[in-house]
């Protein structure tokens, strides 16, 4: 194995990066490029491409060699294509990977959101439990799903995404069918412990695949497609649970009994169907079953060389390499990601807590068991729109922090109706108009995740800050499961109270962070640009900075 001090060692400021002007020291002159035929090949393919240095090109070409990288004979620094072949295979790959990835993760929206579902339907008065044993249960769940993690992304990274996601969706699809069966409090405790252990590490999991094929750009949109199947989900859930709770009594089941039991059977048929829709890689896609695999030879080589040109720590390590705790340990200790892992903590508390009762306040307000469940929808289609268009335009403007304020700026004037709204519900129309404005707020959990990737800049580092940005969320998940409260019910003035505090505090968290990124750039620049061009080069191919410690590595912010 490669000593990992030198792995990371030489990268690309590139303008999606450092939001910056610098140029580059390979790339200053034709002579000091040695790139024969420059003149004939396409500027915009060699636009911030750092193997144009034969320093560079020849450094990573023996590093992937060492490294076992499973796309190396496909890389070459001098390789070029049109930007109508890239658009091309990009949809190509939207439908081989992102729509792949959406519909895996649709099967995990199916048994996280069934149990919202299923509480409209009297399951906690079928199971004899008050709404704090509910919060409790969902408490077990976001502990033994945040403990999941980190062993998940090891596991996967030794074993490979494309085999270690499908056998995670066939286990919890079978927890999820067995919960059809619950008696008690207890029961429900044991099942949720299990889903929570079984699901923890899908996301990163699954981000970390789709590195693979995308770039950092690229992935953050795709991203907001991924969190937008969520939505979707819910909506086409929300209408299948309305014709399942008219199966109650059907074989003396209830109506939430058949949510999990038909709803839990449609994940473990996707999960099985993954075993054999999933590849390891760009190059590693023809299988017996499809002996012509996804792309062309020439296609390999687009996608292989435009993502290494966007990040070369791509090819330090292979995809059933694992991580050793060494590595895990450094990963942890990079406190450049601490200020995303606040945001994870905070960002999402206030529409998770009211997400999860959502279901639980409409019936309290006097709506049936039917027709609360198609009440959810509006919410979930505001916010598809709102998550696409904060997405969008955090990548129009190139902005990631600043965007983001959109979030609590959105989020306190709808919490403030809630906590001074007046002491009953009869205009419940207003009332649901809030809940559903509320619940659809602009979500930047793309954004950050979009952001960890990026900000990290190395494979070790990439896949561990994807678990740990993770952990942080199912922490702030915790925490709202235990904000409303059943003496605060039913209009939980005091909790959504603690919720605004929240929101406000996103403000000054969001500035501080953008600060931070912005402060630590300045400072990089200065001392690059003092030294010479031979001072450069020397730095870059004798560094021991690893990842984003290096002078040469700018923060997206």
């Amino acid at each position: 194995m490669v000593d990992d001090s030198k792995k990371q060692n030489i990268s690309v400021v590139t303008s999606e990066r450092d939001n910056s002007s610098e140029e580059l020291p390979y790339a200053s002159s034709a002579k000091e490029l040695e790139i024969g035929t420059l003149e004939a090949q396409s500027e915009e393919t060699n636009k911030g491409n750092p193997f144009l240095n034969k320093k560079v090109a020849d450094y990573y070409r023996d590093l992937f060699e060492k490294t076992q990288y499973e796309c190396r004979t496909r890389f070459d620094p001098f390789f070029t294509w049109t930007k109508e072949e890239e658009k091309k295979l990009t949809r190509k790959l939207d439908w081989r990977v992102t729509f792949l990835a959406c519909f895996m993760f649709a099967s995990l929206q199916i048994d996280r959101g069934n149990l919202a579902q299923a509480v409209a339907d009297n399951m906690l008065k079928d199971l004899g439990m008050t709404t704090n044993q509910y919060n409790v249960g969902n408490t077990i769940f976001y502990l033994t799903f945040l403990s999941a993690e980190l062993p998940s992304q090891l596991i996967s990274k030794r074993i490979g995404s494309d085999r270690w996601i499908p056998i995670e969706m066939c286990l919890w699809s079978l927890v999820s069918i067995s919960q059809c069966k619950l008696k008690n409090a207890v029961g429900f405790y044991i099942t949720r412990a299990l889903m929570g252990l079984l699901e923890g590490g899908f996301i990163p999991d699954l981000v970390l695949w789709m590195s693979y094929f995308y770039t950092g750009a690229e992935l953050s949109i795709r991203l907001s497609f991924f969190w937008t199947s969520l939505s979707l989900t819910t909506i086409v859930t929300s209408i299948m649970a309305f014709g399942l709770f008219h199966l109650r009594g059907v074989s003396g089941m209830a109506g939430w009994s058949w949510v999990f039991l038909i709803e839990g059977a449609i994940t473990l048929a996707i999960g099985i169907l993954c075993f054999f829709l999933m590849v390891p890689s760009a190059v590693q896609t023809k299988k017996r079953w499809n002996k012509k695999g996804w792309f062309t030879e020439r296609e390999e080589f687009i996608v292989v060389n435009k993502i290494l040109r966007d990040d070369p720590s791509k090819g330090s390590m292979h995809n059933r390499q694992g991580i050793t705790f060494r590595l895990l340990w450094d990963a942890m200790c990079d406190w450049y990601e601490w200020p995303v892992y606040l945001i994870g903590l905070v960002a999402f508390i206030p529409a998770n807590t009211v997400g999860a009762y959502l279901t639980l306040v409409l019936k309290s307000m006097g709506y049936s068991t039917f027709n609360v469940n198609l009440m959810v929808i509006p919410s979930s289609v505001v916010h598809i729109i709102l998550l696409l268009a904060i997405t969008w335009y955090s990548e129009r403007v190139h902005s990631i922090f600043n965007v983001a304020l959109l979030q609590p700026f959105y989020s306190i004037p709808l919490l403030g109706v809630l906590i001074w709204w007046g002491g009953s519900f009869v205009d419940k129309w207003s009332s649901y108009a809030v809940l559903t404005l509320f619940i659809g707020l602009p979500y930047i959990h793309a954004m950050m995740v979009s952001a960890c990737s990026r900000n990290a800049q190395a494979v070790k580092t990439r896949t561990v800050s994807a678990s740990l940005y993770n952990m942080f969320v199912q922490a702030g998940s915790i925490i709202s499961s235990n904000i409303y409260r059943a003496d605060d019910a039913p209009f939980y003035h005091r909790g959504n109270t603690i919720l605004f505090a929240l929101s406000v505090s996103m403000i000054p968290i969001l500035i501080l962070t953008k600060l931070f990124y912005v402060t630590i750039n300045k400072r990089r620049e200065k001392k690059w640009q003092a030294l010479t061009y031979e001072e450069r080069e020397q730095y870059i191919l004798t560094t021991k900075d690893q990842g984003s410690r290096r002078l040469n590595f700018r923060f997206t912010h």
